[in-house]
């Protein structure tokens, strides 16, 4: 087997088992005042630290669901209408579910992390420090290095330090900015950073991202693959700059044009450069839109920006992506309890295959229990059901129980014996009909439950680009250049052509802005992006303490009073024991492969199938419960912007609080993000 060790990781680990290296570097990194003039002369020490850098952000980037540097958590997904569940315990901080109030310090995440002078957590301010280290000494003290290896370090510095801002920006609006190594010390004044304005944040990583541009190479040699790019920081240039012209920070963003002018010149500009160092969307076909996903093993992939590269491998080095492992089934061989249950508003989200929406089309009439039918080509790629051929690499054998073949069944159906005792077929207890599968690969062994995937993440897609470019346009009112770009990235998965893919001539710009959310919301699902474009655009209700009426102008229903709904796929024409299925022999001829010449017969008889033996019934417990109870989904507006927690206010008393929040003495916040 090859044994693919992440980029980023295999550089940090040098610092831990290089023979070369005599002392505890380790160690001796978290001792800034043993940096002394020959560390920064020594291209090996340097790279060592740069490898560490990467560590400390990515390490923890295991599933694509995840979200902001060195946490990389999927709390924020858990708040969209990707996946359901709701916490039901104070001490997890749901922010949706509606029988919490969170306005305390005590309540709010500690990603900003707690005293700004600690220096020995792997929290933001510590990494924005080993950044300003390296741009603070390195051509002084490194002078003997070559000016191109010292530009490139100090590219891949800015980028970092930019990412950084970027995450504090968006969790808490402005935060301190350091640019200069300190010692933070309470009784300093020069040290007492004062929150900035979210302005000058952003003006602070666009000055960033300008500077790692212009030093970063356009590509990296193969042995280098995943280091960020100058294509890579111009588009964190568009992300940054769409993100501070959307609604959320931006008070006029339906009457002045200027942050969208200038986001829209920063993402063309992203293109260019992108597609001059090999960039671009991948594929002619909805099979291609799959493999791009897995089928470029620490190599060049034309869709991916930026990517974060993952081990395939059992080794004491290597480091394996989380994301195979939750959602294969049981049946593959993935853990108890696997899959990633698809809440029935995604399922029916998706567009039929003229591009139409569900309730839309005319020439496709959707049906709810046959729901795969005559779907958008992606969503074949998104979703598994029972009937999906679903392929891995079955190089170990199952418990007895599982069926091993690649076809996924998950259907249940009632003991004779007792109303309330089901049995599931292949033992895939799955509440829905349908379950991601999205990112996963077909090559991928089930060792130790899948524990092993090396499946890349990509963290940044050139789709993702192109659909910034669509919303641009959309704000400033040129529909004619939206659909240009949106017809990019429905033309390359399949879809009929037809009057725009599908997409029709929005009437105006907020329906124009409304088709570009929607598509971000189909291309870009389960990647960690939903969270963020719910937060930019304030989509949980309309509320005018906060500026916000978007729902109503965009015509998007809100979020807030919904529920995510789970179904089971039932047997309903009688009962069966537990352990037998009493659909095992009808359904054996059944498979449905999206890449198959008789794709769309095996469509028909699965249809006939389903409505012959199936129909949906409620799981006991809702899938937004909160003790047991349905339970809808309560955002309140404070929580678009966090507050700094008790610690972080209690150890650096200058710094205040945001509007919604209390401050540690339990006022009310003053700092207002929207200024």
């Amino acid at each position: 087997m090859k044994t693919k060790i992440n980029i980023y990781l295999s550089l940090a680990l040098l610092l831990v088992f290089g023979v070369s290296c005599s002392d505890d570097f380790l160690e001796e990194k978290k001792q800034y005042s043993y940096f002394d003039d020959e560390f920064f002369q020594s291209e090996e020490r340097v790279n060592w630290f740069v490898g560490n850098m990467y560590y400390d952000y990515f390490d923890a980037y295991k599933s694509p669901m995840g979200s902001v540097v060195g946490s990389f958590a999927t709390t924020q997904a858990s708040y969209t209408e990707e996946v359901g569940g709701m916490s039901n315990s104070a001490n997890d901080k749901s922010l949706i579910n509606p029988n919490f109030t969170w306005e305390n310090p005590a309540d709010t995440p500690n990603y900003f992390g707690t005293v700004l002078g600690d220096t020995n957590r792997n929290e933001p301010y510590t990494r924005i420090r080993e950044c300003n280290i390296i741009l603070e000494n390195l051509d002084s003290k490194g002078a003997n290095l070559s000016q191109v290896f010292r530009d490139r370090v100090k590219g891949q510095m800015y980028y970092l330090r930019a990412i950084q801002y970027f995450d504090l920006m968006r969790t808490y609006g402005g935060v301190p900015i350091v640019t200069k190594v300190e010692q933070a010390n309470s009784t300093d004044p020069v040290t007492k950073h004062p929150r900035a304005t979210v302005t000058e944040v952003v003006n602070q990583i666009v000055s960033d991202l300008d500077l790692a541009a212009s030093l970063l190479p356009p590509t990296w040699g193969a042995s280098d693959y995943g280091r960020f790019t100058k294509g890579a920081a111009l588009a964190q240039k568009s992300r940054v700059l769409l993100t501070y012209a959307s609604p959320l920070f931006n008070k006029n963003w339906d009457t002045s044009t200027e942050r969208w002018d200038k986001a829209l010149q920063a993402s063309l500009e992203a293109e260019t450069q992108c597609m001059a160092g090999g960039n671009n969307l991948y594929g002619a076909s909805a099979s291609d839109w799959a493999k791009m996903f897995y089928n470029f093993d620490n190599v060049f992939n034309p869709e991916a920006i930026t990517v974060r590269l993952l081990s395939n491998g059992n080794l004491g080095v290597s480091s394996n992506g989380s994301w195979e492992r939750s959602m294969r089934v049981t049946s593959q061989g993935g853990v108890a309890g696997g899959g990633v249950d698809a809440p029935k508003r995604m399922i029916d989200l998706f567009p039929m295959k003229d591009g139409k929406r569900p309730t839309a089309s005319t020439k496709y009439n959707y049906d709810e229990l046959a729901f795969f039918k005559n779907r958008d080509p992606r969503f074949y790629r998104t979703f598994a059901f029972s009937g999906s051929y679903w392929p891995y690499n079955n190089n170990i054998a199952l418990p007895a129980v599982h069926v091993t073949a690649p076809t996924v069944w998950a259907y249940r159906w009632t003991s004779p014996t007792n109303a309330n005792t089901f049995g599931f077929s292949m033992g895939n207890d799955v509440p829905s009909p349908a379950f991601v599968r999205k990112m996963s690969s077909p090559t991928v062994g089930n060792t130790s439950n899948f524990q092993f995937s090396g499946t890349d993440i990509i963290e940044y897609r050139f789709a993702e680009l192109i659909l910034n470019i669509a919303e641009c346009y959309a704000a400033k009112g040129d529909i004619p250049n939206t659909l240009v770009y949106l017809k990019k990235i429905r033309s390359r998965v399949g879809i009929e052509p037809a009057d725009n893919y599908g997409i029709g001539t929005p009437a105006d710009k907020y329906a124009a802005l409304e088709a570009c959310l929607y598509e971000r919301r189909v291309e870009l699902a389960y990647e960690g992006k939903r969270f963020w474009d719910i937060q930019r655009w304030m989509l949980y209700s309309d509320d005018a303490s906060i500026n916000d009426a978007t729902n109503t102008k965009l015509g998007i229903p809100v979020i807030n009073g919904t529920q995510r709904v789970g179904n089971y796929l039932h047997y309903k024409n009688g009962t069966s024991a537990v352990g037998t299925d009493p659909l095992a022999a009808a359904r054996a001829s059944i498979s449905v492969d999206p890449d198959a010449t008789n794709f769309e017969a095996q469509i028909l008889a699965l249809e006939t199938f389903y409505k012959t033996n199936f129909e949906f019934r409620s799981p006991p417990t809702a899938m937004d419960n909160a003790g047991g109870v349905a339970t809808n989904i309560l955002w309140r507006p404070n929580y678009y912007i966090m507050g700094l927690n008790q610690a972080t206010l209690a150890n650096n008393t200058w710094l205040t609080q945001t509007i919604g929040w209390k401050d540690a003495n339990g006022a009310a916040g003053t700092y207002n993000y929207q200024e």
